[in-house]
């Protein structure tokens, strides 16, 4: 089982902010985990601070 974080950073727009976003989302989402079973075909959007959806975290079979 994999799993697999992808966030667009091209259309994200941070700037310079961009590695504290990053930073947020890790902390976020990974504290979040254990609300998910942690199955293959588990996953959810990913939001940055202004509620935009930037990315997915999922994980899968492979």
């Amino acid at each position: 089982m994999k799993f697999v974080l992808e966030v667009d950073l091209e259309n994200a727009a941070w700037g310079e902010e961009t590695a504290t976003e990053l930073g947020r989302i890790l902390r976020y989402w990974g504290g979040n985990l254990h609300h998910y079973e942690m199955n293959p075909g588990d996953g959810s959007a990913v939001y940055d601070s202004g509620y935009r959806e930037v990315g997915r975290w999922s994980l899968t079979s492979d």
